[in-house]
């Protein structure tokens, strides 16, 4: 194990201890910090009063399942959370995200895909503004203010809890305000992979972000979709 006193510290939700037993080792083997809950009520008491870096969070659990602990926890937890599932349909994974998953995996999961999943999300959680390219450390629009250094978002004086991705992709439009950003554009630079043309992730992530600014979604007035193209802040 890779001894680090400043390693990032996961929370892995998995009931079925065996399975998380071997990801809990896989995962220090490679230089983190990992708890185990085994049932949803433990988890959010840990979430709570811990705030790990990231969270995997399976979505059949004991006492509460996955999409109530993501719901109960999210209004006050803006790091990471990997959900994983077993279903083969999409609408609990689309359930997930819009209600603030930053990304999920279907089981059973390639090591190699969840720890790349992991240091993508934990990459982009860990972004200072020192590392991005902006025109303006502060944004104001319609009385909207994003203030990139402090990663901060108000809305009429009203501060918007916002998490790590979405507070990265409303930035990346903001950055390229009045331009049209591709799925493709926008998948590569929140997560560094292609976009398979599949996932919706983005499309829930934009829809999570209009309802916190007050984003009329039938007539946006903030972001705007420009069909089969892409997303554009409006300036």
């Amino acid at each position: 194990m890779i001894k680090d006193q400043n390693l990032k510290t996961i929370l892995l939700v998995e009931d079925d201890q065996d399975l998380a037993e071997l990801t809990s080792e896989y995962l220090m083997q490679h230089g983190y910090k990992v708890t185990v809950s085994n049932d949803g009520l433990s988890a959010v008491k840990h979430i709570q009063e811990n705030a790990p870096d990231l969270v995997i969070l399976d979505l059949m659990l004991p006492n509460l399942d996955g999409l109530e602990v993501c719901k109960t926890v999210r209004p006050s937890f803006l790091n990471p959370i990997l959900m994983l599932t077993a279903s083969n349909e999409n609408v609990d994974e689309i359930l997930g995200l819009e209600i603030g998953a930053d990304d999920y995996l279907t089981k059973p999961v390639e090591p190699r895909l969840l720890l790349a999943r992991i240091k993508a999300l934990l990459r982009r959680a860990s972004l200072s503004p020192s590392k991005m390219e902006t025109v303006s450390n502060i944004v104001s629009i319609n009385g909207l203010n994003v203030n990139d250094s402090a990663r901060s978002v108000t809305l009429d004086n009203t501060e918007i809890q916002v998490s790590n991705v979405e507070y990265e992709l409303l930035w990346l439009l903001i950055k390229n305000a009045g331009t049209v950003l591709s799925r493709d554009y926008i998948f590569e630079n929140l997560r560094g992979i292609d976009y398979d043309g599949c996932n919706r992730t983005i499309d829930l992530t934009i829809s999570r972000i209009r309802s916190k600014l007050g984003d009329n979604p039938s007539s946006p007035a903030i972001i705007k979709t420009v069909r089969n193209k892409g997303y554009l802040f409006s300036t």
